[in-house]
C-alpha cells in the first residue's frame, strides 16, 4: 500500500495501530491534540486480556516489552461494605489471566516503539471534510492542514472524525466519576492502605461508590461513582478542589474513614468525568477513505474491555490493511464487519456500571465473581 494513513489521536489504538503498520513496513502519522505525551495523567491500571489486548500486543512484536510493565499482585479484589467489612477478598495467587500494568506506561512502551515524529504533537482537530474519491482534508485548530486517502478516527469519545460515517453522539448514562490520587499511602495513609489491599477495592451501594486501584510505588487511585444528574453536577465548583472534595465526601457521609479518606484525602484536584456511551451496536455504511477504532467506533461505559478493544481494533486494522496492500476498501470492510460484532458483543456481554450500582448491589456483584 502506497497510500500513507493519517491517524488522528495518540491513544492505545492509534498508537497500536501506526506500531503493527511500521512492523508491516506501512507508513503512518499520528495527529494528537495534547501538545506533549507528558501532558495529562494517562488513567489507571488497566487488566490487559488474553482474548484481546494480549493478542494487540503480540502483533505489535511488544509481548516482551509489556511483560516488564505487568504489576504483581494487582490482580487481588476486594469488596467492602461501607463499615469496611469484607464482603468478598480474591487474593492475587499468580493464576489469573489479566496481568495489571498502569495505562500510562503502556502508552509510553508504544510511543517508544515509533520512530521520532511519527506523532504531531499539539494538532488539535477542528473539522474533517471529504475530498471525493475516497481523500479527505483535516483542519486543525492552529490553521493548517492535511490531506489524506486513508483517514482512521483513534479520537476517542467526541471524535471530530465520527461525522463523516455516522450521526451517532454519545448519551449520558447517569453516571459519573470523580478522581483523585493518594500518594505514598503505606508510609502516608496506612489505614486506607491496608483497607485497600494489594490489587482493587469496591465499596458499593445503590447508586454510588468507591473504587480505588493501587499502583506502583504505593500510590493509591480512587474513582467515587454517583448516579446523579448533570444539573446535580453542575452544582458542585470543582473549579474549588476543596470545596468540591468536601461537597462529595458528603455522599459518603457515614462510611468507615478509612474508606473515606480516599476521598477526603485526595492530594490531587478531583476531575469530574461524565460517563457517556454510543448505542449499542453501532454501525455505519461503507465509506471510501475512512474508519474509526476504539471508543471513537464503540463508546461503552467502563468494564475492563474499553482499552484492550481499542489495541485490539488497532492490530487488527493493521493486519487487515498489510494483508490488502493494494485493495484499501477490502481491507476496510473486513475489518470493519469484525469490529462491529466484537464491540456489539463485548458491550453485551460485559459487566457494567448498572451492575455495580444498581438496586441489588453489591450482592448481585459479588454473585457473579464469587460464582456461587
Amino acid at each position: 500500500m502506497t497510500t500513507p494513513v493519517t491517524i488522528i489521536g495518540a491513544g492505545l489504538g492509534g498508537l497500536m495501530l501506526s506500531r503493527v503498520l511500521r512492523v508491516h513496513g506501512m507508513p503512518a502519522t499520528v495527529y494528537e491534540a495534547e501538545p506533549s505525551p507528558s501532558a495529562r495523567t494517562q488513567g489507571g491500571l488497566l487488566d490487559i486480556r488474553g482474548y484481546n489486548g494480549r493478542p494487540a500486543l503480540e502483533a505489535a512484536g511488544l509481548t516482551q516489552e509489556f511483560r516488564k510493565l505487568i504489576l504483581a499482585g494487582r490482580q487481588a479484589l476486594r469488596l467492602l461494605d461501607r463499615a469496611g467489612n469484607v464482603l468478598l477478598d480474591l487474593p492475587d495467587d499468580g493464576t489469573g489471566d489479566e496481568p495489571e500494568v498502569q495505562r500510562g506506561e503502556l502508552r509510553q512502551m508504544l510511543l517508544d516503539s515509533l520512530p521520532a515524529g511519527t506523532v504531531r504533537w499539539g494538532h488539535k482537530v477542528s473539522a474533517a471534510r471529504a475530498l471525493g474519491d475516497g481523500c479527505h482534508e483535516v483542519a486543525f485548530a492552529d490553521g493548517s492542514t492535511a490531506i489524506t486517502g486513508l483517514l482512521v478516527g483513534a479520537d476517542g469519545a467526541w471524535s471530530r472524525v465520527r461525522p463523516l460515517l455516522s450521526g451517532a453522539t454519545p448519551e449520558y448514562t447517569g453516571i459519573s466519576f470523580i478522581e483523585t490520587h493518594l500518594f505514598d499511602a503505606d508510609n502516608r495513609h496506612p489505614a486506607s492502605a491496608n483497607t485497600l489491599g494489594g490489587g482493587a477495592m469496591m465499596v458499593l451501594e445503590p447508586g454510588k461508590g468507591i473504587l480505588a486501584h493501587r499502583e506502583r510505588g504505593g500510590n493509591l487511585h480512587t474513582w467515587m461513582m454517583l448516579a446523579r444528574s448533570r444539573e446535580w453536577f453542575a452544582g458542585v465548583d470543582f473549579t474549588d478542589a476543596a470545596a468540591a472534595t468536601a461537597r462529595i465526601a458528603q455522599e459518603f457521609d457515614g462510611w468507615a474513614p478509612e474508606i473515606t479518606r480516599l476521598v477526603t484525602g485526595g492530594e490531587t484536584a478531583p476531575v469530574l468525568r461524565h460517563i457517556h456511551t454510543l448505542p449499542p451496536g453501532h454501525r455505519w455504511d461503507r465509506t471510501p477513505g475512512v474508519t474509526l477504532l476504539g471508543d471513537a467506533a464503540h463508546l461503552a461505559a467502563p468494564n475492563g474491555e474499553g482499552a484492550n478493544l481499542a489495541m485490539y481494533d488497532g492490530a487488527e486494522l493493521g493486519q487487515a490493511l498489510a494483508a490488502h496492500p493494494d485493495d484499501v476498501e477490502a481491507a476496510l470492510t473486513d475489518y470493519e464487519q469484525a469490529m462491529f460484532a466484537r464491540g456489539a458483543a463485548a458491550a453485551a456481554d460485559a459487566p457494567d456500571l448498572y451492575l455495580m450500582l444498581g438496586d441489588g448491589t453489591p450482592h448481585t456483584l459479588i454473585k457473579g465473581l464469587s460464582g456461587s
